[in-house]
């Protein structure tokens, strides 16, 4: 039948057969191609079912102290993942898995049972190499390993607020962490391997990039002196029954952060129990009316107007002064009716400083305040900062200019006021802020006359060493300066201040014979008593000891040695002299 065909169509049978023939030829072709021509291509599909291209993971930078002590380190750990599908085919596994990862054998298995379908989930993060190797051996199928770093930070809540942490994917989160993240992150590299349709590895070929380790970082703060600052800090938070507190300490030359405690604080290294308020970095988040500490900054408005020099006299008798609806009172009037200007910071006056302020105006305060930095952003670029309020008025009403002077509707953070009298302590010169380590001395700006800032530092001194002054603040040994502040705490979302809550405040500087470190205090809420002068004033002293003997700064203020009496010595018989 099918010659009959061939006979009858013979076109058509030929065309079939030359189909035929062309479809042979170009099998053969491509299988010539393929294995003698093109070998390439069918390598590369090989590969792409076998060849698979492995993260080799990049530890994070070192974080130091400014002498080389770790602050923050990466240490490798084991992240244990699964197949769920693999694993579905040894469920009489399941409860020993479940034990060998310390999880509830119930609850495992429902989650395997949730993930059945999918080739990839995480069973536990952040194992000891060790622990990790052990489950690993136990060959459990679809139970797989990664090689991954967790940070841990070796001075713990010491430095929390200011270091920060990372998430569980090492990316920075809070502090040095998230501002310093692109400098600290590392780069991972690829290793290329071959592994079989399930995913096992079966050779391990060659590295294609290796990985990057992130940069070390060093930062400003002494971590002696972060030691010192935190354990007083927390003493005084203890024997004062207060809230919350700061401190910080600022070499005046260079503007480096040497320390910066906050209390209440946390263990970085364990954050189940961590509450949001204990993350914060209070030293340059919480704003808050600095009170009398303001005075000796509206002091540099008066000297520096020319219209004011130390010994003027102002009248400060009865120890109020009405001004409308407004009475401005002096907490002490033991001074005496007639102050002058190194009296009235010793005897911490709203009146005579309110005199003073209605002499110069408040737009000469304003302006030496913003000069210091108040109210202004510091440029550090810490996450979270606040730059405070600095009020301006196109006219100042007197309420307002009496308020100024005395450190009212104003707020700053502990940072910004400790670089204000860092400028006072190095005869009036700024120098900018850093938290990291500075190798050369930055150059300075003139913002305050060198006479006037001089003539403050005496001030100050006395305000400390005078009888009636702030001598809780003294530190045996050395000459120092500084003021001590209280400041009621306005109210939050409504006007007006919270009845029996007091800021207590101390800002000072020394050794006096070359000022080199300025000093900040904030007591939040003390219980026992609020006077800055009573609460913080103590533990600047502490501090201030601590900083110039571990900075092995000699003394200034050495009592002068008595002239030695001559013994005259005689030899007694049977006795000893």
């Amino acid at each position: 039948m099918i010659g009959l065909e061939g006979a009858r169509y013979p076109w058509r049978f030929r065309l079939v057969l030359a189909l035929l023939a062309l479809m042979v030829g170009a099998i053969a072709w491509r299988i010539l191609d393929l294995q003698v021509i093109d070998r390439a291509f069918l390598k590369e599909q090989g590969d792409a079912r076998s060849v698979r291209h492995v993260p080799i993971p990049a530890h994070r930078g070192l974080i130091t102290d400014r002498n080389g002590e770790p602050l923050a380190v990466s240490t490798p750990v084991t992240t244990l993942w699964a197949n769920g599908k693999e694993l579905q085919g040894a469920r009489e596994r399941w409860a020993e898995l479940a034990g060998a990862l310390g999880q509830d054998a119930k609850s495992f298995a429902q989650r395997l049972e949730q993930n059945a379908n999918r080739e990839f989930m995480y069973l536990v993060r952040g194992l000891t190499p060790e622990r990790g190797q052990a489950i690993l051996d136990l060959k459990i199928p679809g139970v797989y390993g990664i090689e991954e770093f967790r940070r841990f930070y070796p001075a713990g809540e010491v430095t929390a607020q200011l270091v920060g942490f990372t998430d569980v994917d090492d990316r920075g989160r809070e502090g040095i962490e998230l501002a310093f993240d692109n400098w600290l992150a590392g780069v991972p590299g690829k290793r290329r391997v071959l592994k079989d349709r399930r995913g096992r590895l079966i050779k391990d070929v060659q590295v294609v990039e290796n990985a990057k380790p992130g940069k070390t970082l060093a930062l400003s703060v002494d971590l002696r002196l972060q030691y010192l600052a935190n354990r007083e800090l927390r003493n005084a938070l203890v024997e004062n029954g207060a809230k919350a507190g700061s401190l910080v300490i600022l070499d005046v030359k260079t503007g480096e952060v040497l320390a910066m405690a906050n209390q209440p604080s946390y263990n970085p290294n364990n954050r189940r129990s961590m509450q949001p308020a204990m993350m914060r970095n209070r030293a340059m988040i919480d704003v808050f009316e600095p009170g009398s500490t303001v005075k000796p900054l509206s002091m540099v408005a008066a000297l520096q107007s020319g219209r004011w020099k130390p010994s003027d006299k102002v009248e400060v008798y009865p120890g109020r002064l009405q001004i409308g609806r407004y009475t401005i009172k002096d907490v002490s009037t033991g001074g005496g009716p007639v102050l002058d200007l190194t009296g009235i910071l010793i005897n911490s006056s709203n009146v005579g400083m309110s005199k003073i302020a209605f002499d110069i105006g408040g737009e000469a305060i304003y302006n030496v305040l913003q000069q210091l930095g108040l109210g202004q952003d510091t440029g550090l670029g810490f996450p979270g900062e606040r730059v405070g309020n600095l009020p301006n008025h196109r006219k100042w009403p007197k309420a307002e200019t009496a308020t100024l002077s005395y450190g009212y509707g104003v707020s700053v953070t502990a940072l910004q006021l400790v670089h204000a009298y860092s400028v006072l302590a190095n005869n009036g010169r700024m120098v900018p802020l850093s938290l990291v380590r500075v190798d050369r001395e930055p150059v300075a700006t003139q913002v305050v006359p060198e006479d006037v800032a001089k003539t403050l530092q005496g001030m100050l001194q006395q305000v400390i060493e005078a009888p009636r002054g702030a001598y809780r603040a003294k530190v045996p040994g050395y000459h120092v300066a500084g003021k001590s502040g209280t400041a009621r705490k306005a109210s939050v979302g409504t006007k007006g201040y919270t009845a029996n809550a007091y800021r207590s405040l101390f800002a000072g500087f020394g050794p006096m014979s070359n000022p080199r470190f300025a000093v900040v205090v904030v007591i939040d809420e003390p219980s026992n008593g609020y006077f800055g002068g009573l609460v913080s004033a103590p533990v600047f002293s502490k501090v201030m000891s601590g900083t110039l003997r571990l900075m092995n700064i000699p003394p200034d203020n050495l009592p002068s040695e008595e002239p030695q009496q001559t013994v005259a010595t005689s030899t007694v018989a049977g006795g000893r002299l």
